[in-house]
């Protein structure tokens, strides 16, 4: 039986292939699609699957966050690929070159689209690494496929606490009147947040988070946008950590203080939530088998900022 490492993370930046026109982003690695039917509609969910030049028997499965898609993966599918991994990243439904339906989204939606492209490409066990909003997802993942999950990586994942219990609600309406109006600026001054100091090649991941501003779908892509926001507000996975029965690594930058609908909280409760350096020590101590890395210095997302940092505690942790 093939092991699969299921990589459920955010962003490499320096291997990164940025926007070359307006609306476009050009990917690493060829892309595919498999077809799927959900809620009566077809749509396509893309997808890259590299073949290493000597395989070790396993593979790589990359999953993205909120603001990102399976593009930024460059450097990580290089560094697993020159390890005999064949690695597999897609776009989950809803976004990057995916569909962009008009649907319930869930994580337990979510997780069988993946279940889906892994039986389509006949890979049947798992290890899955996942960074920001991939938490989630590896997490829900891990508790629907159990027998399909060999170990579980997270990386500064979001929903270490129920965002419901504390960030006021809004409707979808209300997000996508947010969403609909974003611009360059904004979605830079959201991806500041990320790190404690931003430096230029950070750059090129706003363009291309930008680069939907211009797509001619653009308000269907806003309206994916404003229910997957939903999506984390409301299906928390928090409350099932003690469920995982997995060898778990929590690799964790200890500056993170991102928190999904905190422009919605009072100033004075913002420093509140957030707080991934206890965040992080609370998650460790109710998965059973689990090794928590610390990185202080380091936001949201360690692959980019400390590269050589992720990359050694991967190495430590991986078959």
């Amino acid at each position: 039986m093939r092991l699969l490492l299921l990589l459920v993370v955010g962003v490499i930046g320096s291997g990164y292939v940025g926007a070359q026109t307006p609306g476009e982003v050009t990917y690493p690695y060829p892309v595919q699609y498999l077809s799927l039917t959900i809620e009566s509609q077809p749509v396509q969910m893309a997808y890259m699957d590299v073949k290493p030049a000597r395989p070790n028997g396993q593979t790589a499965l990359l999953l993205h966050g909120k603001n990102f898609n399976g593009f930024y993966w460059a450097n990580v599918v290089r560094w697993l690929s020159d390890r005999g991994y064949r690695v597999v990243v897609p776009d989950q439904v809803g976004w990057g070159k995916s569909s962009h339906p008009n649907i319930h989204y869930s994580f337990h939606l979510l997780a069988d689209n993946t279940r889906q492209l892994l039986d389509k490409l006949k890979i049947d066990r798992v290890v899955v690494l996942a960074h920001s909003m991939g938490g989630m997802l590896g997490t829900r993942f891990t508790l629907m496929f159990p027998d399909r999950v060999s170990r579980l990586v997270l990386e500064n994942p979001i929903g270490l606490e129920d965002y419901k219990t504390f960030v006021p609600y809004q409707s979808i309406d209300a997000q996508y009147k947010k969403e609909v109006k974003a611009t360059y600026e904004s979605y830079k001054q959201y991806q500041q947040t990320y790190y404690p100091v931003w430096k230029p090649e950070y750059e090129a991941l706003v363009k291309a988070q930008a680069s939907d501003l211009d797509k001619p779908n653009f308000e269907e892509i806003a309206w994916a946008n404003a229910l997957t926001y939903q999506m984390i507000y409301e299906q928390p996975v928090v409350y099932e950590f003690d469920r995982i029965r997995v060898p778990t690594l929590l690799i964790i930058g200890q500056e993170d203080r991102t928190v999904v609908g905190k422009a919605l909280l009072p100033k004075d409760q913002q420093a509140k939530y957030g707080q991934y350096p206890e965040l992080g020590k609370q998650t460790a101590r109710r998965i059973q088998q689990s090794k928590l890395v610390e990185l202080p210095g380091v936001g949201h997302i360690p692959h980019i900022q400390t590269p050589e940092l992720y990359v050694k505690a991967l190495s430590e942790f991986l078959p």
